[in-house]
């Protein structure tokens, strides 16, 4: 009887305490809830900015070499040295050429003979007129025969066509070349024709258009300095894997100092319209090689994890050209706390 009465006192506290505990585990799945912020998603065509780096140029830059192969005699010159039109720059040992030319001279003199012979028998009718003329014909290929060793030998040196400097230096003294191996990179200074000469993936490289506007800055410049898209490349450079675009400076490049080889950047803006999305850098989740993740809500309750394709990353914007073609709202706020399925809760 005691038992019972004891059971019939100790009941209403059960009740209130089961009641307790199924309010805290709802007060704890609200707690779970995430609040987050969502933005509208709209697609509109927009330019591509295409950001690069690259190495400052002008168009008048050249590999020098000699016509013919033999060994180097001496180089003058080391990378950085400025040169005068006309400086004497590297030579061939000349040895080779010299026995050319010595043997064109005397083959020419041989001809010379015979020809003055013939035509002295020619004129007494000794000899016929196609002996003649055969030797007149011997005398002439002896003549061109010494022109081009002529010619050869003055190739053995390598002078420069115009004022500027040394960029690199391929080859040393006492070095075997081939017929147009490259010896030296030269480089004309003066005037304002400097350009950047940057490097583009394919997709960039397609984005971009002859005329297009890019802004150049650098380290060493305390100015932006505008420019346009001068030449395209037609194939990968085999030496860095990428297209090569040069951008002309257009304005303001007077009175800078600029040097062949200094390391600048570049803003190119295409003029190519794309279709996509215009997106908050932080909404990003992890990604890799042009992909990407973020959080979007179809019914403002729950958040599910996709995959986005991202064109390009614009300041503090990441413009996406595909993935959110059936997107509504996207989450740009609280995305590090969610995983797929998880419930959110819209805030202002």
């Amino acid at each position: 009887m005691n038992r019972i009465s004891l059971l019939c006192l100790l009941l209403p506290f059960l009740i209130a305490s089961c009641g307790s505990s199924e309010s805290r585990s709802t007060e704890g799945l609200k707690e779970d809830t995430i609040p987050v912020k969502l933005l509208a998603l709209s697609p509109h065509s927009s330019g591509q900015e295409v950001r690069t780096s690259g190495v400052f140029t002008t168009d008048n830059e050249a590999i020098v070499s000699f016509k013919n192969g033999g060994v180097i005699n001496r180089v003058y010159v080391k990378e950085g040295d400025a040169v005068k039109a006309g400086q004497l720059l590297a030579t061939l040992n000349p040895t080779e050429v010299d026995a050319s030319v010595m043997q064109a001279k005397l083959s020419e003199e041989k001809a010379k003979r015979d020809f003055k012979r013939a035509q002295q028998l020619y004129k007494d009718s000794v000899v016929t007129l196609e002996q003649f003329q055969n030797a007149e014909t011997a005398l002439r290929i002896a003549q061109e025969q010494l022109r081009s060793a002529n010619y050869n030998l003055n190739q053995t040196e390598i002078r420069a066509s115009a004022s500027g400097f040394v960029l690199r230096r391929l080859v040393n003294d006492g070095q075997v070349v081939g017929p147009g191996t490259a010896v030296l990179q030269l480089n004309k200074t003066g005037g304002s024709d400097w350009q950047l000469k940057v490097g583009v993936s394919d997709k960039q490289w397609a984005a971009i258009s002859l005329g297009d506007s890019a802004i150049v800055t650098s380290d060493v410049i305390n100015k932006a300095i505008p420019a346009i898209v001068y030449k395209k490349s037609e194939g990968i450079d085999p030496s860095s894997g990428v297209f090569t675009i040069m951008l002309k400076l257009t304005s303001g490049s007077d009175g800078l100092k600029i040097g062949a080889g200094m390391f600048a950047q570049a803003i190119i803006r295409s003029k190519q319209q794309t279709e996509g999305w215009q997106i908050p850098y932080d909404a990003i989740l992890d990604g890799d090689a042009g992909k990407a993740f973020v959080f979007i809500t179809d019914d403002g309750k729950t958040a599910k994890r996709i995959e986005i394709s991202v064109d390009a990353v614009q300041q503090d914007k990441v413009l996406v050209s595909a993935g959110l073609e059936n997107a509504r709202s996207l989450i740009i706020s609280g995305s590090a706390y969610l995983t797929d399925g998880s419930p959110i809760k819209v805030v202002d």
